[in-house]
């Protein structure tokens, strides 16, 4: 089944359509949520002070329900997923960011640059399969944006088909400083050589206090949204994500997502908001406080409440693994990213998650959550449902073992 769908349409309706919804009897008791929901109803924005009391809550079974009511009034049982392949170009970066795991110095035995053509024959395998090659890396010394012109021209020409999606916001603030051009003419140099849409990778928390701590010499907070309402400017979609679990505190989790809509209010550009755990394998914060499962999805459910201009959340499942993203979609995601083949970056910082669904496997997931699986395109403009290849009793057994791991 194939349908054209349009965010801005559902986008639109939503609201109308969460006043007509059965409301759960989890929120029919607690007048804060139900205060919350008439907000959102007569098109109100849940601000921070109620954000925090909704995030607070002991009653966690009624922040997931509320959560999930926002994500059906926009779209139903409808859970999505593309068919896409990671390629890191490098892992060599004039940064050291503490919580990271992959980055590389130019000396390390481990340290790696792919050139053009190696990313090509990265990619040939999955060519025809996927439909999006979704490709970051560190802060190459060397690289400017002619080495990113070249690649994003090899690869659109190669394969036509697959939609390129490179580059977060300090990549491309990098770049720019090394061409000696600005954020605004990198960007339209590679959107001309064949990029298509930018990851939000990179926001950590927008708090700039939090970034001094786990991030020093990364751009700013105000620099991640300016180069992404840049890129939006361009008619360039992106994604934004928020790595917690590290040293913020909640109530820094909650300014992250205001600023996240407050800039979607001004360049509208961003397609699906990500948020991860900080994964603690390999780096060097020892002080980081950990997110429970528990705390993942109250995440997960209070950027879905709070977000109410971005239309998707997504339960990244190379970082959070199947069983908790099975949970998250049930709580406020709608999008689980996708088949994923080859993924560094989580993995090396200690992710298990499997790197071999294919679209049908992965539809279980979905279903075993009693939702529908849609495969769709990367800009959300294109759907198909996909049915799953085995029954849903063989994705349990998985999910189960996950969960005890």
């Amino acid at each position: 089944m194939e349908a054209q769908l349009s965010n801005q349409v559902e986008i639109l309706d939503w609201r109308s359509n969460l006043s007509n919804l059965e409301i759960p009897i989890t929120i029919q008791n607690n007048s804060l949520f139900l205060k919350s929901l008439n907000t959102l109803i007569s098109g109100g924005r849940i601000n921070i002070s109620d954000s925090l009391k909704l995030y607070n809550t002991p009653d966690l079974a009624a922040l997931c329900s509320f959560a999930d009511l926002i994500k059906r009034s926009r779209f139903g049982n409808n859970v999505f997923f593309n068919d896409n392949l990671h390629v890191n170009t490098t892992n060599i970066c004039v940064l050291a960011c503490r919580f990271c795991a992959f980055r590389k110095g130019t000396r390390h035995n481990d340290a790696y640059e792919l050139s053009a053509e190696e990313v090509l024959h990265r990619i040939e395998p999955y060519s025809k399969i996927i439909d999006e090659v979704h490709s970051v890396g560190g802060l190459h010394p060397q690289w400017t944006v002619d080495h990113y012109i070249d690649l994003y021209t090899k690869i659109t020409t190669t394969y036509p088909h697959i939609h390129v999606k490179s580059l977060t916001a300090v990549e491309l603030k990098h770049i720019a400083t090394r061409s000696g051009i600005s954020v605004h003419k990198t960007l339209k140099l590679l959107k001309d050589a064949g990029l298509n849409s930018i990851p939000g990778g990179g926001a950590e928390i927008l708090v700039d206090s939090v970034r001094d701590r786990i991030c020093r010499g990364k751009e700013n907070s105000s620099e991640y949204l300016e180069i992404h309402g840049i890129a939006h400017s361009l008619g360039i979609p992106s994604n934004c994500t928020m790595l917690f679990g590290t040293v913020e505190t909640v109530e820094e989790r909650l300014i992250h997502l205001d600023k996240l809509r407050l800039q979607q209010d001004i360049s509208s550009g961003f397609q699906c908001f990500v948020p991860y755990p900080f994964l603690p394998d390999k780096t060097r914060l020892p002080e980081a406080q950990l997110a429970t499962t528990s705390e993942i999805i109250r995440v997960i459910a209070i950027s879905r409440i709070m977000l109410d201009n971005i239309p998707h959340i997504k339960a990244y499942r190379m970082n959070i693994g199947d069983y908790v993203a099975s949970l998250s979609i049930n709580s406020g995601a709608d999008d689980i990213d996708g088949t994923v083949g080859n993924e560094e970056i989580m993995h090396e910082a200690g992710s298990k998650t499997r790197l071999d669904y294919d679209k049908h496997e992965l539809s279980n997931l979905v279903t075993s959550s009693n939702l529908t699986p849609i495969k769709r395109n990367s800009i959300y403009t294109k759907f198909e449902e996909i049915s799953p290849k085995t029954a849903n009793s063989i994705i349990m057994p998985l999910l189960n073992q996950e969960m005890s791991s």
